[in-house]
Formats: structure tokens, C-alpha cells, sequence
């Protein structure tokens, strides 16, 4: 079946695959601390893409403050539905260079697997997306819009703002977003539930100023020390998140194992897990809590000084079903609650996301599955989600009745956010001829 479409993605892969290649070398991270020039770069090399495809209306969108967007259309027949397709072009930043076995921006192809930052989250989404419009020939069986995000990984500050903006551009009948993920490599699912996310930097302050450790330690704490006393009380002695008010519960187990996870993290030998329950619902549907960085001085800056400020920062995330704000309000009022030994607590916020659940039913949801099922060979499988995309959320809202689409192309080993991030190209492959499958069975 689908011939037509399996000769032209075959066909169209080796460039797709180069295209992906140049995609990674535009070091396009959206976060602070980088050049902003990158990410219009990147922006400004897909929209030349897209007019080339033989896309419509192509334009950056823009908004005071933010990364650009891209948008493009390529119309469909009279009376078809019309599908949002979204992916986002920003990526993470690298991390430490000497972590990874090639460079960060060089893209290079190992054992079937290209590696570089973003080749899985999410340029391989872009690349989903440009594949499937150039296998219909600018003659799609639905309507096109396709928009790709510049800020996803800072958190999608301004997507309000665009969905507001540009709301007659963005308006469609079904919305397909490619930043999810597989069950594993060959194994297709749909993304039913995303964690939400709320972060803070919690600042413990003891002294005025730094005071010598031999003087004066042993009668009142430094605030290193008591900072690492606070963070202990966010979880109990069974690794559980100890935050009062949240939201937990159990989910399918399917066939999730603890030996799986243990490779997929590539844990130490010997490592304990955290809290109880089964894996996908550690996973999916409890509240986690991590402790992503701490301010206070280097090993090789310490000096015999008792420290008198140390801060950290501090992700929770959320189960589906859970506020967000309510969650944000938890975490304050317990590490201002749990301040050690009279030290001054200050919690400042850092914003949060909803979690997303969906009810993946419907035509739009039956059309990927049968696509799916026809490529790969094997019933895809409905899953959640760890991670947090706080856009889903407001996607859902702003165009209210459009059925969500939750799909990708990276797997477990994909390392999103870690050095030697990489994306299976067989599996992005056949993303590809999925994604344009589905939309002809959507037509019909």
C-alpha cells in the first residue's frame, strides 16, 4: 500500500539525511548565555527550505524578545481538513565538549545513528515535517501549516504571545507535534500524557559574610552545609518526593523493566532506586524531583572559610492531572518550611508548565496508528511521557476540539540533553513515510 509514497521518502531520505547533517551544524541553543544570531540563522535556513519544498506564505514570525519562528502553508483540496504540523529548531546547550566523542556541531554517522546536539530533539521533528511535504509534491492530501518553534527549550516564554499573534495563521483542524519519541528503536508509539514542570533557585543564607572556618566552625552552620540539609528533605528515606499536596498514581506497567532503565540512564553498579511503584509510573505519572545546579565556590577555589550564601537550582515535575501553580506553591511553602537551623530561605520562582493528558481517540489518532502499524510492521504503543511540553498544553486550549498528535522520531537512547545526543535513521525514515501516510488516510 502506499507505494507512490514509499518511493518518494526512499528516494528523498539521502537528502533528507544531509539535510539533517546541516541542521545540527547551526549551533541554534536559545538559552541566554548564547548567540541569538544562531537561532535566526537556523530559522532563516528553514524557511529557504520550505520555499523550495514549494510552501506558501513563508515568513519568520517574530515577537519583541523572542527567537523566531517559521511558518509556511502548502494548501490542500477543497473541503480537506487542515494540519498543524509543529517541531521546534532551538536546541539545548552542548555541555562539556570533552563528554563528547565527536564535536557537539559536527555531524557525524555511526552504526546507522547520526549524532550532534539536536539530532533528535527536534530537529529530527523538522526533518519529519519537510520529509513528509516533499513526498506529496506540493499536491498534500490535507491542508499544510507547518510552524517551528525557536524557544522550546527555554520554556515556549512568548508561545502565548505567537499562538495570540498569529492565531489566523496557526488555525487548524488536527495538530501534529513531532517532539515526542518512540518506545524503543522499531517500536512507533503515541504520546498520551506529558509531565508538567515547575522550577525555583532557593537561596540559604547563614552569615553576613564569610567568617574563617578554624575562628569560628563548629558553632554556627555555613550555608553550604545547611543547603545540602534542605535539599535532603525533598525526598524520604525511600527516595519518594516528600512535598505534601502532589499528585501521584499508577499507570500500565506495560513492559517496561528496571534492567532496561538502568542501561537507557547508564546508571553506576550498585545504585539504588528512588520511591516505589511501577517504572512507567516513576516515569510518567509521579511528581520527581532533581536538584539541577548549585551555586558555591569550585573544589579548587575552596578556602578555609565558613560560606555564608549558597544557592541551587531546583525542577519538580508534575504528574498529569496535577495544577501547576498549586504544585509551584507546594515546593515554596516547603523549603521555606524546612529552613535548617534558622537559616534565611528565599525561594524565588522560576515559572511553571501543566502537565497534558489526552484521550488518544478519533480519526486523527486512528489514521497514525494505521500508518504506523503499516510501516514499522507492529502495533504501535500509547504511552506517556516523563518529559514536559508545556506548549501541548496551550495548543489544546487556544485551539479548542483540534486533536493532539504526540509523535517522534528519537528513542531511549537517543541522549536528548546529553552529550552525543544521536537519532536512529531508519526510525526517522520511516517517521517520515508514517507522518505521510497518516495524513493521506486523515483525507480519506
Amino acid at each position: 500500500m502506499h507505494d507512490d509514497l514509499r518511493s518518494a521518502v526512499a528516494a528523498n531520505f539521502p537528502s533528507l539525511k544531509s539535510l539533517l547533517g546541516e541542521l545540527i551544524s547551526i549551533p541554534s541553543v536559545s538559552a541566554a548565555s548564547f548567540p541569538p544570531a544562531e537561532v535566526r540563522r537556523s530559522a532563516e535556513f528553514i524557511a529557504g527550505k520550505l520555499r523550495e519544498i514549494g510552501c506558501e506564505n513563508v515568513q519568520l514570525l517574530e515577537h519583541e524578545g523572542a527567537h523566531p519562528a517559521v511558518f509556511g502553508e502548502m494548501p490542500g483540496p477543497a473541503g480537506a481538513p487542515t494540519v498543524l504540523l509543529y517541531a521546534h529548531h532551538d536546541v539545548q546547550p552542548p555541555g562539556p565538549a570533552e563528554e563528547w566523542e565527536t564535536p557537539p556541531f559536527a555531524p557525524a554517522e555511526r552504526d546507522g545513528r547520526l549524532y550532534g546536539r539536536g539530532a533528535s530533539d527536534d530537529k529530527s521533528g523538522v526533518i519529519m515535517h519537510l520529509g513528509t511535504l516533499a513526498a506529496f509534491s506540493s499536491e498534500p492530501p490535507v491542508g499544510i501549516k507547518i510552524f517551528i518553534e525557536g524557544e522550546e527549550e527555554v520554556g515556549s516564554a512568548h508561545l502565548p504571545q505567537f499562538l495570540e499573534k498569529y492565531f489566523d495563521h496557526l488555525r487548524s483542524d488536527v495538530i501534529v507535534i513531532a517532539d515526542a519519541g518512540m518506545w524503543r528503536v522499531g517500536v512507533p508509539s503515541l504520546v498520551t500524557s506529558l509531565r508538567g514542570i515547575t522550577a525555583c533557585v532557593v537561596e540559604v543564607r547563614t552569615l553576613g559574610s564569610a567568617v574563617h572556618s578554624g575562628q569560628f566552625g563548629g558553632v554556627f552552620p555555613d550555608a553550604l552545609t545547611a543547603l545540602c540539609r534542605l535539599i535532603a528533605t525533598l525526598h524520604d528515606e525511600g527516595g519518594n518526593v516528600a512535598v505534601p499536596g502532589l499528585t501521584a498514581y499508577e499507570v500500565d506497567p506495560l513492559d517496561l523493566t528496571e534492567e532496561e532503565v538502568r542501561e537507557q540512564m547508564a546508571t553506576v553498579p550498585g545504585l539504588k532506586a528512588l520511591g516505589d511503584g511501577e517504572w512507567t509510573s516513576r516515569l510518567w505519572s509521579k511528581p520527581a524531583i532533581s536538584v539541577l545546579a548549585i551555586d558555591c565556590p569550585r573544589v579548587e577555589q575552596a578556602i578555609n572559610q565558613l560560606v555564608p550564601v549558597a544557592r541551587a537550582k531546583i525542577s519538580m515535575r508534575l504528574a498529569p492531572g496535577q495544577d501547576g501553580a498549586a504544585a509551584e506553591a507546594a515546593l515554596h511553602r516547603h523549603l521555606e518550611a524546612n529552613a535548617p537551623w534558622g537559616a534565611q530561605v528565599t525561594v524565588d520562582s522560576d515559572g511553571h508548565g501543566d502537565a497534558f493528558a489526552l484521550a488518544a481517540d478519533g480519526p486523527a489518532h486512528t489514521a497514525f496508528r494505521g500508518a504506523m502499524r503499516e510501516v514499522w510492521g507492529v502495533e504501535p504503543v500509547d504511552m506517556g511521557a516523563g518529559g514536559s511540553i508545556p506548549f501541548v498544553a496551550a495548543f489544546a486550549e487556544k485551539m479548542a476540539g483540534a486533536p493532539v498528535i504526540l509523535i517522534g522520531a528519537g528513542d531511549p537512547t537517543s541522549a536528548v540533553h546529553a552529550p552525543n545526543e544521536s537519532q536512529d535513521l531508519a526510525d526517522l525514515e520511516k517517521s517520515v513515510l508514517a507522518q505521510a501516510i497518516a495524513l493521506r488516510l486523515l483525507a480519506s
